[in-house]
């Protein structure tokens, strides 16, 4: 197994996506002279812009530069690795200082390696591609553990342990975030009709539709099982949350997928929105409330979205 995930990574690495942090532009040049033949390059001048291309265009891997004016590269390190949307990004540290204190702080916020500067082309070539090559091991692993085989989206086990996460940077960051519980409705009357082979290919179709219908790398779907979708939207506020589940609703009737036995003719879904907000004064935890909502939008008739006031 180990020998087969190593030659895929040799044909995969050249996707990769390599974010340089640095101050210097002339710094940034001589990675990019280095790096840009075997991957795509992106770059960032200071600790604020890296963050943000983290999150909104996340790179498979970070050098980084340590000193930098307003934020170190020790601090960029440590708030990346603190959200749940960047934490798993490697980073790698480059440095001119070779103190043990220094280098220590590299290890204690996060890195996975350092290089010293001046940089040596060989050795930056080489560090780059081995910590690619993990990350890319590390990401079809998580694939077989985490991935649903019918819908190919994340599995049960994915959201049972990453809700717990998103919880906790909400609360850690004081950030907002949402849940959105979808459900397919009458389904069992479905498979009935047409099988459980053309049901599998409409779970698959209506996972499609959802996964399409969501903007941010940071947000994910999850199969729970039995008909049943989580989305899970972290940094999401209220509103936000209910315009991505309207989006979700429209999209899923949009594939006109026949049902006989629905009111409205089309494979239809029933949604419950939970969100976590600044002005809570307890946080309920997400899946229960989202729970909650959905039960509600089954009550009402289906083909809707539930989810608490504004305001």
């Amino acid at each position: 197994m180990v020998n087969v995930l190593d030659n895929n990574a040799e044909l995969n690495l050249s996707h990769s996506k390599i974010l340089i942090v640095d101050d210097q532009p002339i710094n940034i040049q001589l990675i990019y002279n280095i790096l840009s033949s075997d991957y795509s390059i992106l770059a960032a001048t200071n600790g604020d812009q890296a963050i943000e291309v983290c999150q909104n265009d996340p790179p498979d891997l970070v050098l980084l530069d340590v000193v930098m004016p307003n934020m170190s590269g020790i601090e960029t390190c440590v708030i990346l690795k603190q959200r749940l949307s960047t934490a798993e990004i490697p980073i790698i540290f480059i440095t001119s200082c070779d103190e043990q204190d220094e280098e220590n702080d590299c290890w204690e916020s996060g890195g996975v390696d350092f290089i010293s500067k001046p940089i040596n082309p060989i050795t930056l070539k080489n560090r780059v591609k081995a910590h690619l090559s993990l990350k890319y091991q590390r990401d079809i692993l998580n694939s077989l553990v985490y991935k649903d085989d019918l819908t190919t989206i994340f599995n049960r086990r994915y959201f049972d342990e990453h809700i717990v996460k998103v919880e906790k940077s909400a609360n850690r960051e004081k950030v907002d975030a949402a849940v959105i519980l979808i459900d397919i409705d009458h389904f069992k009357q479905f498979n009935k009709i047409y099988g459980h082979i053309r049901g599998d290919i409409t779970l698959k179709e209506v996972a499609d539709s959802i996964q399409d219908a969501l903007m941010r790398p940071s947000d994910f779907v999850a199969y729970m099982g039995c008909a049943l979708f989580a989305v899970v939207l972290p940094n999401t506020t209220p509103q936000g949350a209910i315009e991505v589940a309207i989006r979700i609703r429209r999209a899923v009737f949009a594939c006109k997928i026949a049902h006989p036995d629905s009111k409205y003719k089309f494979i239809t879904v029933s949604l419950g929105v939970s969100t976590v907000f600044l002005a809570q004064d307890k946080m309920v935890p997400l899946l229960e409330d989202a729970e909650q909502y959905l039960q509600q939008a089954k009550e009402v008739g289906r083909n809707i979205c539930k989810y608490p006031k504004l305001g």
